[in-house]
């Protein structure tokens, strides 16, 4: 599942469409959110390094890890750093996200000659500035053609600690509506917002993914409970609700686990499985029949099969005229006459100016 999620970054917007946008949620019970988001980056970036991504780019806008992690974290996972000032740039708004260490600067975007993929912006509070950096910066790796550029941002709580819900709303759904932004995706700590703050990015994001605890079922019947005494820190659940283009919502979930060498997923356990399936409220009816009523079912003789008492059943279309049904030959049995066994219907016409049934249309002569 989490590898589906990739493949619909990886591929991109549609042209005239939406570009795709994941939300990665966590809470402190689960606080697993930073290695999904990393592990999507990684095969996010091995992807264009590969150019088998439709994005030839990628910006990530660094808001609460240093720009030396991500380049750490690309050579950890033998990602071609060489070359990453061709495809990839940080925007470093960790260091001094509101200008405070610097006020002497008049500029609040500093690039660093000895470093060609690293910016630094001083200010956060400013988002509309900040769309603009992060389209100019994009546009700097693929150029001013058609080519695409995806954006990670680290930390959409940062951005909504610092800015208006409304503003990071509308930052977010301009960077989906941008010609050049293949997709989106970023991390929020869901326990640090109120409930409408969360439900405005989940509003502009087509994918959410939560980070939930690892439940397990203990008491045999298909019930969760979690034994809080003993906190599960290196396994959790993934639920992914993807919104699709024909407007259905897609709801999965998988596991995954957390080692040294990083964040795996695998599908549900078969026991979960069942727990999940002994959720299913129990009808008080069965749905499947036995032998006996099986038997008793093959012998209701149903309506359509007890007609005309043997005979062939001749249904009157009302296409034969009168006369014809009165002129047709039936059998003589013992000098009687046979019942027919036929419905007539007698039409009497009102007067003598109503005109007789025919297939041209009385109201042909109309101009309309």
């Amino acid at each position: 599942m989490a590898e589906s999620v990739c493949r619909s970054l990886r591929d991109g917007a549609l042209e005239g469409e939406l570009a795709p946008a994941l939300t990665i949620k966590d809470s402190l019970s689960s606080p697993f959110g930073f290695n999904v988001f990393s592990h999507i980056l990684v095969q996010l970036s091995s992807h264009i390094v590969a150019g088998k991504s439709q994005s030839r780019g990628m910006v990530i806008v660094s808001l609460s890890r240093s720009p030396s992690s991500y380049t750490g974290l690309l050579k950890m996972n033998e990602v071609d750093v060489e070359s990453s000032k061709k495809w990839i740039h940080i925007l470093d708004c960790y260091t001094d996200p509101l200008g405070w260490k610097d006020k002497t600067r008049k500029s609040g975007d500093i690039m660093d000659p000895s470093n060609q993929i690293l910016s630094s912006y001083k200010t956060v509070k400013d988002v509309n500035k900040l769309f603009s950096v992060i389209c100019d910066l994009g546009r700097g790796l693929v150029g001013e053609n058609k080519s695409r550029f995806c954006v990670a941002i680290d930390s959409l709580s940062e951005l909504l600690r610092h800015s208006s819900m409304q503003s990071v709303a509308s930052l977010l759904s301009n960077l989906r509506s941008h010609d050049q932004i293949s997709s989106i995706f970023g991390l929020l700590h869901s326990d640090l917002h109120e409930e409408r703050a969360l439900a405005a990015v989940e509003y502009t994001s087509s994918i959410v993914a939560s980070v939930d605890p690892f439940h397990h079922s203990v008491d045999g019947q298909g019930s969760y409970i979690r034994n809080s005494s003993e906190p599960n820190l290196t396994k959790g659940k993934l639920n992914v609700r993807s919104k699709r283009r024909n407007g259905r919502v897609r709801v999965t979930c998988e596991e995954f686990k957390v080692g040294p060498s990083g964040i795996s997923f695998a599908p549900v356990s078969a026991v979960d499985g069942a727990a999940v399936a002994g959720l299913i409220p129990k009808v008080q009816f069965n749905l499947q029949l036995s032998e006996k009523e099986l038997v008793d079912r093959s012998r209701v003789v149903l309506p359509f099969e007890h007609q005309g008492n043997g005979k062939p059943i001749q249904i009157y279309d009302g296409r034969r005229s009168l006369e014809e049904s009165n002129n047709e030959t039936t059998p003589i049995s013992g000098g009687k006459k046979e019942e027919s066994g036929r419905g007539e219907i007698i039409y009497f016409r009102d007067s003598d100016d109503e005109m007789p049934d025919s297939d041209e249309d009385p109201d042909d002569d109309l101009d309309i």
